[in-house]
Parts: C-alpha cells; structure tokens; sequence
C-alpha cells in the first residue's frame, strides 16, 4: 500500500516546518481556555495565531482582542511565529498573552 505522505523523518530541510510551541495566558476578564498550549508551524505568521485564538475564545469577528508577547508588546500580525520565538521565546514557549481589552501601551 503507497502512502501519498512521506514520513516526518524523510522530509527534506524545505518541505519541514519546525514547529513553535505556543502557550496562551489570559490577562483581565478576557475567558481562560482549558487548554492553552498548543504547536504552531514557525512560517506562519502571527495573524494564524490570532485566527486561532478567535475560533477557540468562540469570539465574533468584531469582538476586540488585544495580543502581546511576554506581557510586553504587541506584534504586528506579518510577524513570523518562528522569529517571535527566536526574539523572545521563553523556556521553549512562546507566550502570548490575550485580553479584550487594551492592557498595555
């Protein structure tokens, strides 16, 4: 029986994606999700992560959510997660705090 897929070991330097872990930390009254870590492939760019954040908050499109990293700053939404994660990653995490409301600056 073919596979379509090569196994994870024989994909060349190109094809992998090295995957960043996320976790999520809420911040004010913003809900708190039962589980806040998750893996994001390192090419994306931080707006995957906002998305993704929206669909498991079950946030509306005009609902406000504010993102930051390490309770510092907010990245543009072009940022990659991988360079995120190179710049501030934090014992092998990248933290994202959320709020739906304006916490800092």
């Amino acid at each position: 029986m073919a596979t379509t897929t090569p196994p994870l070991d024989r994909l060349s330097p190109a094809q992998a994606q090295p995957a960043v872990v996320v976790r999520f930390k809420s911040i004010g009254s913003a809900p708190i999700m039962k589980n806040n870590v998750f893996k994001a492939t390192a090419g994306h760019k931080f707006q995957a992560v906002i998305m993704f954040l929206r669909q498991q908050l079950g946030m509306k499109k005009e609902d406000s959510l504010f993102t930051y990293i390490n309770a510092a700053f907010a990245p543009a939404p072009d940022d990659t997660v991988g360079s995120l994660y190179k710049s501030f990653g934090t014992e092998g995490h990248l933290i994202v705090n959320y709020s739906n409301t304006q916490a800092w600056g």
